[in-house]
């Protein structure tokens, strides 16, 4: 790798590693992901005996760099990619669902491009908790294919993309399924503080409330709209709407809560957090149950250990629930109002009951997710 030999003034030797993915748009899943990612390699690190040096490709730079102090260039610039490829020991691509053509045509031969570069640069790659899928493209399987076999180590967040990388050529025994890495973020340090500050206060129970547009024609947030409306006036509870992408989550929130109807003795209010993923955990982790569309807002609740009912919009949703036993609650297509009111309220009346049936898959994928992060600095010592 040529670049393997520094060490910093304590004697450790330090990798310097480029991290590529969907960084710097104000997506709070996808900064998760890459905090979570970040905080791994730094652990792991330290107890292999390395310094990691991260150097993340971003949509935005400066607010990389602002938030989690390190280095960060430019996604799309082509001679800053370059450049830091070729100071690197490395790159890793990952996590989320960066192998997919369903967003756009564009998405797969950007990420694949990034990983091709490296190798031709004499990098080793590594694919860290990829979502792959879904392909529509039959073309876009060799690009997939050539950069996942040259890869050093490759993991995916689920079963069904370990399937789709056997189906296209990448071999079985090569590829590890891990969790999505966002089950290993921490709350942030000062949580326990605001947590003991708000102790005592009489509060509603809480209802996280995670939606996001997806129908053009909106018919798939007036069905939520109804059912939220119809939680809240079944029963007292504070619907706290989490916006994981801004602006268009906050705008969808703002749709749904203007047409909940009468709340009666509930309320509905919409979090203002900002884009650190960190503090984004620690709403949820207040949160008595959670309503989640977005994959991460599911994924925080896993994490915090909050009974959650899920929104299927995309195969993910379906596959993330399953790991920990559940099934969607509701799809775009598709929520039954009543249902949801009954589920909800169990969840509020008997949270118990849900943590006894679910909590050992969810300590398992916690367990699991910081594997990727030991392969690969196993691999650059």
């Amino acid at each position: 790798m040529g670049t393997t030999n520094r060490t910093d003034e304590t004697g450790l030797q330090v990798r310097r590693i480029v991290i590529s993915g969907y960084y710097g748009f104000r997506n709070s899943g996808d900064e998760a992901v890459l905090k979570s990612i970040l905080f791994a390699l730094e652990e792991e690190g330290v107890k292999q005996g390395l310094r990691i040096v991260p150097v993340v490709l971003s949509g935005d730079p400066a607010s990389t760099t602002a938030m989690y102090g390190v280095e960060a260039v430019h996604r799309m610039k082509l001679g800053e990619i370059v450049r830091a490829l070729r100071a690197s020991d490395g790159l890793i691509s990952g996590g989320g669902s960066l192998l997919q053509d369903a967003t756009s045509a564009k998405t797969i031969p950007y990420y694949t491009g990034v990983m091709k570069l490296a190798q031709l640069l004499g990098k080793p790659t590594f694919a860290y908790a990829q979502g792959i899928g879904p392909v529509n493209r039959r073309w876009m399987d060799r690009l997939i294919r050539g950069v996942m076999r040259r890869s050093a180590y490759v993991s995916v967040r689920d079963a069904e993309s370990a399937h789709l990388l056997g189906r296209i050529g990448v071999p079985r025994d090569r590829i590890d399924v891990v969790p999505d890495p966002v089950m290993g973020l921490p709350l942030p340090a000062s949580a326990a503080e605001v947590a003991a500050a708000a102790a005592g206060a009489p509060t509603l129970p809480v209802v996280g409330v995670s939606l996001r547009h997806w129908r053009k024609d909106g018919a798939d947030l007036a069905r939520f709209a109804d059912a939220l409306g119809a939680l809240a006036r079944s029963r007292a509870v504070r619907l706290r709407f989490l916006p994981f992408h801004t602006p268009s989550d906050a705008e969808a929130s703002l749709w749904v809560m203007e047409r909940l109807g009468d709340l009666g003795a509930s309320v509905a209010e919409i979090a203002e957090v900002g884009d650190d993923p960190q503090l984004m955990l620690q709403e949820v982790s207040r949160c008595d149950a959670l309503l989640g569309m977005r994959l991460h807002a599911l994924i925080y609740a896993a994490n915090q250990s909050v009974p959650m009912l899920g929104l299927s919009y995309d195969p993910k949703i379906d596959q993330f629930l399953n790991r920990i036993g559940l099934t969607p609650i509701g799809t775009t297509e598709a929520l039954d109002s009543a249902a949801f009111v009954a589920a909800m309220g169990e969840l509020l009346d008997n949270p118990a009951e849900w943590h006894s049936e679910h909590q050992a898959a969810i300590d398992q994928l916690k367990q699991e997710a910081r594997k990727p992060a030991k392969q690969i600095i196993s691999i650059l010592r």
